[in-house]
């Protein structure tokens, strides 16, 4: 991804050299969830806790009607701790291309992402703009900037020098911004295991219900504190014969 450019202003003296050049990371874990599973979140971690503390859960299908205990249905599902792997230490090594260049302060235009590609590709092939020919061009969806790569070296470099230039779409020029193109690659990656604290792996779940019916039942059965449950915040539910992937974000409650 590119680092859109952002003008700031640095007060005062780094004090610890440890502390340059650090890049924060946000989780964003996919988990894999198998057929007959669910994922339940609880608003309190406690009582996340506590339905793991008894690990087997008979979970009445009946959705709280009365009925006679002969008439009654009930499944067994398992909780399990969700458990996930987070980065704690990250190591990337930045290389500049050689023969790409990254154009930025592109102008908002009514035409298409692929029509504006053309232009600058049409630009930057010509010789009296300093450019050559052009081997690939990619529009950059998180910063709306465009990475031009040539077919040859020496060409990037010249351009990235001047820094600027007038680039013409339809018939009027716009200025641009051309910077140099980083490549990353991660060195070192060292991963950390924790446990989800408010969620809980269901699993065991055997398709008797329909899928709308079961998470409710679900729902219904696990925020009743009679039966160690609590306020539910999420709850998602995978029917057997299928599979599903739950995406974690940082929990900044």
């Amino acid at each position: 991804s590119a680092f859109p450019e952002k003008k700031m202003v640095f007060n005062g003296l780094t004090v610890n050299k440890e502390d340059m050049n650090t890049v924060l990371l946000t989780p964003l874990i996919h988990y894999p969830l198998p057929g007959g599973s669910a994922l339940i979140t609880f608003e309190d971690a406690k009582v996340a806790q506590g339905i793991l503390e008894v690990r087997e859960h008979m979970v009445e299908l009946t959705c709280g009607e009365e009925l006679e205990e002969l008439d009654r249905c009930r499944v067994r599902v398992r909780a399990q701790p969700v458990d996930i792997l987070l980065p704690s230490a990250l190591e990337i090594r930045l290389t500049k291309s050689s023969r790409s260049i990254l154009v930025s302060d592109l102008p908002s235009l009514s035409i298409s992402k692929e029509a504006l590609l053309d232009k600058l590709e049409l630009f930057f092939s010509k010789k009296k703009n300093g450019g050559s020919e052009v081997e690939s061009r990619e529009l950059l969806d998180d910063s709306g900037q465009v990475v031009v790569t040539f077919t040859q070296d020496g060409v990037a470099g010249p351009l990235i020098e001047r820094g600027h230039t007038q680039v013409l779409i339809g018939k009027r020029k716009y200025k641009v911004k051309i910077s140099p193109c980083m490549s990353g690659d991660i060195t070192n990656l060292q991963l950390q295991p924790s446990r989800c604290p408010r969620t809980v792996l269901l699993s065991g779940i055997p398709d008797v219900l329909i899928e709308e019916s079961m998470r409710d039942t679900l729902e219904i059965h696990f925020q009743k504190a009679s039966r160690g449950g609590g306020e539910v915040d999420a709850l998602a539910y995978v029917p057997a014969g299928r599979t599903g992937v739950a995406v974690f974000v940082e929990d900044t409650g």
